[in-house]
């Protein structure tokens, strides 16, 4: 077993329950284990987290106790956009040394599922994602998970690393839904994930865009991130048909892919009365179980209505994408916290009148 020479401070993390309170306490492994070196199983390092990111899921954790049939239904810790440097690896782990910087894929699969051995692996039958019930999440300060989902990140900075991880929701995205050079590209919300998709889009070539959003701060903001952008503010009162109408007029066309990063019921019938025939609508967002759609407009118009589950095998590209600047994602970052304060942290992530977009946590590790 490898460590590093001195590591002091206590292990602790960010917390909610069923009574949606949220709490930073004392977590594991513990700083003793740490030290007596005993905490790690086959395959395993100890990271100790430097950026974590609030994504909108730990939000909905904490204030609604669960997204579809994933449940908060005891003690559980929030985050899954994390990175790092190796603490502590255990002796089977090879490729990976004290002192690596990483980002933590946050997923740990069977390897045995057909999804996992088509390569699939984010259809895994029993997979533990970090964050989600009754899997622990990364918002710590040290972690110990396998080193087969630590991806070196080099020089890259820790809020970087940590944002491969709405960047990787991007990249599956971009590769499912076949956007190429030149399409007319329609994406629904200005979050972290709508402005990454944003970022992936113009990087691929896609013209126009136009981005969706309720917030006129968060589409100001896309427009600074790509001034070709053309904006438009979702307005209440405005029918879904209507608002895909001006969609259309304000890109000059039907889009011919709608990326759906909201998961709204309106915004998804929006963009369904906006794209062209034979046209695609990419759901990336999450929303309710249930929803009502324009049925015999999707029929009419031949359009696919296509969704997508978190991402698989998409940290590699992600990394060459940043290292190389084609994609510079620090930027997305407008508020940053101790993990001691990461209470503030949420609820800065929660309101809409911060003009947040990621809010990162932080964690000195003695490295």
């Amino acid at each position: 077993m490898s460590t590093t020479t001195t590591v002091t401070k206590s292990n602790i993390g960010v917390y909610t329950n069923p009574a949606h309170d949220l709490w930073v306490a004392e977590s594991q492994p513990s700083l003793e284990g740490i030290e007596a070196g005993g905490s790690l199983k086959h395959g395993e390092v100890t990271i100790g987290i430097k950026s974590t990111g609030i994504c909108g899921s730990d939000v909905h954790f904490w204030h609604a106790g669960r997204i579809g049939p994933m449940i908060v239904e005891d003690t559980h810790i929030l985050g899954h956009e994390s990175a790092g440097v190796i603490l502590a690896v255990h002796p089977s782990v090879e490729h990976l040394k004290v002192g690596d910087r990483v980002a933590i894929e946050p997923n740990i699969i069977c390897n045995e599922c057909e999804p996992c051995l088509t390569g699939r692996y984010n259809g895994c039958e029993k997979v533990k994602f970090s964050s989600t019930p009754p899997f622990d999440g990364l918002l710590r300060r040290y972690v110990n998970h396998p080193a087969i989902w630590c991806h070196k990140i080099g020089n890259m900075s820790y809020e970087n690393g940590a944002l491969l991880e709405p960047l990787s929701v991007a990249l599956a995205g971009m590769e499912r839904s076949g956007v190429k050079l030149g399409d007319a590209v329609l994406i629904c919300g200005a979050g972290p994930i709508g402005l990454v998709t944003l970022m992936c889009c113009a990087a691929a070539g896609a013209e126009p865009i136009v981005v969706t959003d309720i917030d006129e701060g968060r589409l100001k903001f896309a427009k600074s991130l790509v001034p070709r952008t053309r904006t438009y503010k979702v307005e209440r009162g405005v029918g879904e048909e209507e608002a895909g109408a001006q969609i259309v007029a304000l890109a000059g066309m039907r889009p011919a892919i709608a990326m759906e990063c909201t998961g709204v019921e309106s915004s998804i019938a929006a963009a369904i009365w906006s794209v062209k025939f034979g046209g695609k609508v990419f759901v990336i967002g999450v929303g309710k179980s249930e929803m009502k759609m324009p049925f015999m407009r999707l029929s009419t118009m031949e359009i696919d209505l296509q969704f997508q589950y978190r991402y698989s095998n998409t940290w590699p590209r992600a990394i060459r994408l940043v290292e190389s600047g084609v994609l510079d994602l620090s930027r997305l970052t407008t508020h940053r916290y101790d993990i001691e304060d990461a209470v503030k942290a949420f609820h800065t992530a929660a309101d809409p009148r911060t003009g947040a977009i990621k809010v990162m946590i932080q964690s000195e590790v003695d490295v």
